[in-house]
This record gives structure tokens, sequence and C-alpha cells, in this order.
């Protein structure tokens, strides 16, 4: 099956892409058919779709258009320009007041695809398997938090608390993923839910499952007849197309000459380079913008992750020198030929995040110093976008955006100064020297030597930032180097590094609330090194006042305006320390093509993130259209 579509990927010059009546199955047309990527890849165990059992693949679509959650928030400006989004929900989630009790309301008239209502018994046997099953997807979480879960109706669902927790609902919200919903007549009949395969799939979303290639390259859905019946359908209409195939189409310049062919309709991710190629050679690619730096970037911060119990990275003083010793706008061009967007805090400058936090941090950060010499020293730099933008335009040619509020919106508002001079002051006032050299000695009499941690080829804009930062750091005198691993994540875990290209802060991007992420930030789970971290806190950073202003979030509402006022607390706080060194957002750089289909999100018109692995996706089958031919 697919015999069309396969061939003309692994042999792109045989394209039948503008053919009459093109198949890409028998009884398949292209014309109704959306091709994206699934950036996994070839999935190991492909007819395993128990994502809570663990196994199989995320991105084949299955918790984009075949699974649901209670509620999603949309990283950009969300459809019809809602970033909260109730789904198998009803309403928000209502706690009572000391947050040791939430409820639900369910949306009614929700089915599975085959033909079973959806109600509050699917998510009590879901929570109380997880619970009951910690090694399953959310299943630790589920035994942390719940006492106790009931259906007094077939539409609402209560949930006793362990302790308070006024963010228990984040685990049912999709930002990128969620606890999905299990269908209890499916799975109460399966002796192990772990192992079962759940093959096939019975899906609550608007999609099934047709076919699927089990060496795991490709999976086909099918709009459901009943579309009407799922949460897409019934709040926003039919989803456009009515197959949609999740491949996994090769290298980088595969992925190009599938697009170019008009046989892969969403490209998830590609170097600079390919989004040059396309723009120039196919005129029906687009980005998420429409010129320079095109990347959509993700509520995701990659930075240079410090391993604060590592001497001399304890002392912030170091942490700071390393920061002013690195050149941001080499960074920049190194990695990303400049279309990186950059930042100074520890937030990712996109979506809604540029007012919430951006705007208004700028005064502060313009009068932030540091005590250097007895003297303040100021490090903040609000014109380096505008250098990358001369740059840009001065080495590579192309087409940036002379206006300020563009180049804020697409390059970053500033970052910290390359000041290797005063870098020099802040080691030399810990006790730092040189040698003969020049080169950078401990206080102790021993060389200074750095390694920061990579993924090498698995994600090369990430390397190329990593091999720039320790060439710069070398330049300054430090023994540094950027090592490629493929166990980057469990090293960075266990603490066996000294820093680490790798992001630890992930925001909703449609809600300003960062307990998402900085929970796991609370001393109360800090692991030493040797230890896998909780979470987010590989830098192993404690701070009794980070800690308070976690305590604080805990006890007020998600939507409490309070909430940003506390953010904008750790932003500074976490500036004065600087226990990582952020970087950029991480911008995707997503091409859509319009050849058979128009109307995909654009920063122009941006209803929702084009990502293809986001599970908010789905909202994009329901606004794009058809292209007549």
């Amino acid at each position: 099956m697919l015999f069309i579509l396969v061939v003309s990927l692994v042999i792109p010059t045989l394209s039948f892409a503008q053919e009459k009546g093109l198949e890409v199955a028998p009884g398949i047309p292209r014309s109704e058919t959306l091709i994206l990527e699934n950036p996994e890849g070839r999935i190991a165990n492909p007819g395993k779709f128990n994502l809570w059992g663990g196994g199989g693949g995320w991105s084949t679509g299955l918790q984009q258009i075949a699974f649901d959650a209670l509620w999603y928030i949309d990283p950009d400006a969300g459809i019809e320009g809602k970033t909260w989004l109730n789904s198998l929900a009803a309403e928000p989630p209502v706690y009572n007041k000391s947050f040791t009790k939430m409820t639900a309301k369910l949306r009614k008239g929700i089915y599975w695809s085959d033909g079973v209502e959806f109600t509050a018994d699917d998510v009590v046997y879901t929570v109380k398997t997880l619970a009951a099953h910690p090694e399953m997807s959310w299943g630790a979480a589920m035994k942390v938090n719940v006492k106790n879960v009931s259906a007094p109706d077939k539409y609402t669902v209560v949930f006793e608390l362990s302790q308070p927790n006024s963010r228990f609902h984040a685990l049912f919200t999709v930002r990128w993923c969620a606890c999905y919903i299990m269908p209890k007549h499916i799975f109460e009949k399966q002796k192990d839910p772990v192992a079962f395969d759940f093959n096939p799939p019975v899906s609550l979303g608007s999609y099934v499952l047709k076919s699927y290639d089990t060496a795991g390259n490709w999976f086909l859905w099918e709009r459901r007849q009943d579309w009407q019946r799922t949460t897409l359908g019934m709040l926003y209409g039919m989803p456009a197309p009515k197959y949609v195939l999740y491949i996994a189409p090769g290298p980088p310049e595969k992925r190009v000459m599938a697009q170019m062919n008009h046989e892969l309709d969403v490209i998830h991710d590609i170097a600079p380079e390919g989004v040059v190629t396309l723009m120039k050679k196919n005129p029906t690619s687009k980005a998420w913008f429409d010129d320079f730096p095109w990347a959509h970037p993700d509520p995701t911060l990659p930075a240079v992750v410090l391993n604060n119990e590592k001497y001399p990275l304890n002392m912030k003083e170091v942490r700071w020198a390393l920061t002013l010793a690195i050149d941001i706008v080499d960074v920049s061009m190194a990695s990303y030929n400049g279309a990186a967007t950059i930042s100074a805090i520890q937030v990712p400058p996109t979506g809604h995040y540029l007012e919430w936090y951006f705007d208004p941090i700028q005064p502060w950060l313009e009068k932030f110093s540091l005590k250097v010499g007895g003297k303040p020293f100021y490090p903040y730099d609000s014109s380096i976008p505008f250098k990358i933008a001369e740059k840009v335009k001065k080495d590579l040619g192309y087409n940036v955006p002379s206006d300020p509020k563009e180049v804020k919106a697409r390059l970053g508002y500033g970052w910290w100064k390359y000041a290797p001079d005063v870098a020099e002051k802040l080691l030399l006032s810990k006790g730092f020297k040189r040698d003969k050299n020049g080169k950078w000695l401990l206080p102790d009499g021993k060389p200074w030597k750095i390694t920061i941690l990579c993924e090498g080829e698995a994600r090369p804009v990430m390397t190329r930032a990593a091999t720039m930062i320790a060439e710069q750091w070398r330049r300054f005198g430090i023994d540094a180097q950027a090592e490629p691993i493929d166990l980057l994540w469990t090293r960075t875990s266990y603490g066996d590094y000294d820093a680490s290209m790798i992001w630890n802060v992930e925001t909703w991007g449609g809600h300003p609330d960062l307990f998402w992420f900085l929970e796991s930030w609370h001393s109360q789970y800090y692991r030493p090194s040797g230890q896998a971290t909780v979470s987010k806190n590989f830098m192993r950073f404690k701070s009794k006042k980070l800690d308070t202003i976690i305590d604080q979030l805990r006890r007020r509402d998600f939507n409490d305006p309070k909430c940003l006022d506390l953010g904008l607390e750790f932003v500074k706080l976490s500036v004065e320390e600087m226990p990582t060194i952020p970087i950029m957002s991480y911008n995707v750089f997503t091409v859509c093509d319009e050849y058979y289909w128009t109307g995909f999100p654009t920063a122009k018109n941006p209803y929702t993130d084009p990502v293809p692995n986001w599970a908010n996706t789905k909202y994009m089958f329901v606004k794009i259209k058809p292209v007549k031919r």
C-alpha cells in the first residue's frame, strides 16, 4: 500500500504530484490527503498505540487527531483568538478554596469511534488505572496527587487531592501533550493495561486509523463519518482533509525534494538553508514568517545549563563571567544563520510572552548592574537584535525587516554584552589567575576545563551553538570543548556534566503562568548529582527566594493576576543568579506547502502552532482548505 508515495519519496526524481487523479494509495486521492512529517522518524514498535503503557510513537497522528484531553492551551493566538480551549471538558476546572478538590464538567454528546459515548466513567477509569500503575505515562503524578476520584453523574468528575494543588488541572491540559483519556470499555477487558497494544486504537478525535506500515514508516488516518460527535467537529466544524498521512520522509534533503514535488505538505523542521531553497524554488512553500527568519518560535528555551553543584560553577560571579564571554551575535549566526530569537531571560520570547514578560521587564534590565571592581557595570544590550539583523543583511543578503517592532518580535529584545574584559575582572575577584600562556587557572592552581554536552547531528542547530560557545570560551582562555553524545538528557539529568546545551524552561505560550516548569525548581525536589533530577532542575539550583515565589504560586489560582507579578520576580532573580545561560527560543523551521491545501497558520494568522508533532495542531485541520485545481 502507498506504493506511489513511498517510491516518490525514496526516489525523489519520480514525481507524480502533478498528474491528474494521483493517489497515495488505491482509492486514496492525493487531493484529499494531507501529508505531514513525523519527526520521530521510523517507529520501532508501530503496532503499539497504547501511549499510556509506553512504546509506539507520539507523532504518528495519535496524539494529534485520534486522542483528546480535557483542556488545551494554544501556544500562539488560539483558534478564534482563544488560547484556553475547553475540549472534553465543557468549562474550565473548578477548585474549592483550599485547592484540595477539583471538579470537571464534561461535554455532552461526544462519542468514541466505535459508537460508545464518552462519559465521566472514562475519566475515572483513566485516573484510577494510571494511579494503580505508576510506571505508565502520567501514572506517578496520579498516584501522588489523587486521593480519590468519583463521578457523581455521567458528565461530572470530582477529584479529591492528596494535598493542595492549584495546578492539578495541568496534567489534563495540553501544552505539547497531556494526560489523554482512555476508553474504559476497551481497557477494562484487558488483563494488563501496560502491555496492551491498543491496536487498532479506538479514537476520540476526528480521525480513525485506516492503515499503517508494519515497518513504522507511515500511518494513514481517515476522517470519521460521525466527526460531528467529536470535540473538534462539534465546536469548529468538519476537518477538511478526508485522509491524513504521517510519514518518516528521511533526511533534510529528501524532505526538501519531497515538498518541491508536492509530496510532503508539512515539513516539521529543516536547517535554515533548506528553507531558503524552498522559498526560492517552490512558490507554494510557506513558513511561519513570510521572510527572514521564517521559523516558528516554540515556547521552549534552549540554554547553556550549568551544573550549579560543580565547582567553580557554584559561584554566580563565575556563571556571569561565562555569560559575558559569549558573543551572542556569532552564536546566532553559527546556529541559525542569524534566524535565532534570542532571550536574555529565563522565558522564551514567543507568543504572548512578549507583552506579558519582555515588554514590562525592559526598564529593569536596562537599570540592572553587576558590581565589578567596586563600580556598577550594566550588562544588558537592547541593540543586539539589530546588530544581528545588520549582519544577516550584509553577510547573507537576506531580506531583513527594518521596523524595530518587527525586528524584536522576530530576533528578540536584547541580550548580554560581549565583555570579556569584565568577565576577567569577575574571575580575578574570585581568585582565578592566568598562566603564562593566558589560560585560566582555578583558584587552586589547576587548569580550568569545561565541556559543553550536545546532541550532535540529532539536533544540529543546538550543536552549532554549543560549538561556537566553546570556541569563544577557548578564546577567552578556558579549556572548553563541545562534546556530542547520544545520552545527553540522561547524563544531564544525573548531573554528569559541566554544561549542557539543552532546555529546562518550557512554558504554555498562551498563558502567563510559569508553574508548569518552575515547580520542579523548588528545593523540595532537589536531587544531588548522581541521582536523576526531578523534572526540570537539571542545574540543581537552590534558592530560598525562589522557594518563596513558588510557594506563593501554589496558593494562588491559575488565573490570578498576581501570578504574573510572581513570574516577573522569578525573572529578576534568575538574572541576578544566572543559574543557566538563556540563549534563544527553540525556532522550528516548519514549512507548509500550499499546492494542495491552503490556510496554514502563520505569524499573520497565528491561530495555532503548525509544528506537526504538537497535539494542538488538530485545530489546523478545520482551518485549512483544499486548493481547487
